[in-house]
């Protein structure tokens, strides 16, 4: 058995902070909110498409809580996307900093940018 794609990917943080990245996801990435099992802790289930890729919980504080930023290893997680000019106009007029690149040899673009949580974003564009 082998990996095939990422199944979605799990954010947690204060209600503040996960609703920032609501925002973010929806209103930027095109992601939109679908449903979510009633579980006991609070959030939001996001969609591309039929699949639910981004789940967002909130963390109930205590002392043991992580602080609301990314310290960790975790470096970036990527999603394949599609309108490569339609993308970059969205972010530009949302005034969020991003960096594109292009893959050698395939031609494929990516841009590098960061969500509200600071954790950060690959956005790949295949050259068909």
């Amino acid at each position: 058995m082998a990996i095939t794609h990422i199944d979605h990917i799990n954010l947690s943080g204060s209600a503040a902070l996960i609703d920032a990245c609501r925002a973010f996801y929806v209103d930027i990435l095109g992601l939109r909110d679908g449903v979510r099992p009633p579980f006991r802790s609070r959030g939001y289930w996001l969609y591309a498409g039929a699949q639910p890729v981004v789940h967002l919980t909130v963390r109930e504080r205590d002392e043991t809580s992580a602080p609301d930023d990314a310290t960790s290893s975790f470096d970036h997680y990527a999603f394949a996307c599609e309108d490569a000019a339609a993308m970059r106009a969205r972010l530009q007029q949302a005034g969020i900093a991003f960096e594109a690149d292009e893959v050698p040899e395939t031609g494929d673009v990516q841009f590098f940018l960061r969500d509200p949580a600071g954790i950060g974003l690959e956005l790949n564009f295949r050259r068909r």
